[in-house]
């Protein structure tokens, strides 16, 4: 059984106003963001990766060895790949707010948010019956899909987990359920706020089948 799922969000931020849809490139300074956070990878027995170039620009960026993994592939988004986020908002007004408030819809002729997140949780479950401790570089939409399946809400959540570019999100095996973190691929260093109180505490979330628990620990 895995023991340990660790996923790397290799999307850039969303919901910026230069958004657009699919794949895309990294600059040179996320190469060398990426590459500075190399040394605060977690261990693990195998690495997969999304087919897209930005997941293979990242895996290269690590030094990782990763296996290209379609089941980690991003939504389809149809007609809409390639095109940006403000161009859609103004051609398709209707079609956007359905999309980001019905999670069966899908005006742009692709993959709904329902069928991503339930392709998503097949995937999951195969990967239980898999030995060892898994690191797999991948798209938010992914990581999201994961979260609403880890934590056992509705598919209308999907919109309401922020998961931020170079972020990871590891999923722990425990009592035939996933336990969640979320953490920030960062540098071995540690910076402290302007105010010199105390770091950032990581939020780490527990799901049990009863309820949903956050705690920070610095």
């Amino acid at each position: 059984m895995v023991r340990r799922l660790t996923m790397l969000c290799a999307t850039a931020a969303e919901g910026s106003h230069d958004q657009v849809f699919g794949d895309g490139v990294l600059s040179e300074h996320d190469r060398r963001e990426v590459a500075a956070a190399r040394a605060a990878l977690p261990p693990y027995s195998r690495a997969l990766r999304g087919p897209s170039a930005r997941c293979a620009q990242i895996a290269e960026a690590l030094a990782v060895e990763a296996t290209p993994e379609n089941a980690l592939r991003d939504l389809d988004y149809g007609t809409w790949d390639g095109r940006p986020l403000t161009e859609i908002a103004a051609e398709d007004p209707f079609g956007l707010s359905a999309w980001l408030t019905d999670p069966a819809a899908a005006p742009h002729g692709g993959e709904s948010i329902a069928q991503l997140c339930r392709r998503t949780a097949a995937w999951l479950d195969r990967l239980r019956a898999e030995p060892g401790s898994v690191l797999a570089i991948t798209e938010s939409t992914l990581i999201r899909a994961s979260l609403v399946h880890a934590l056992a809400v509705p598919f209308r959540a999907f919109w309401h987990l922020e998961v931020p570019r170079f972020s990871s999100v590891t999923l722990t095996m425990r009592d035939g359920g996933w336990n969640v973190r979320l953490d920030r691929l960062a540098a071995p260093q540690q910076h402290l706020p302007i105010d010199g109180s105390s770091p950032i505490p990581v939020l780490t979330i527990r799901s049990t089948r009863r309820h949903v628990c956050l705690t920070g620990r610095p």
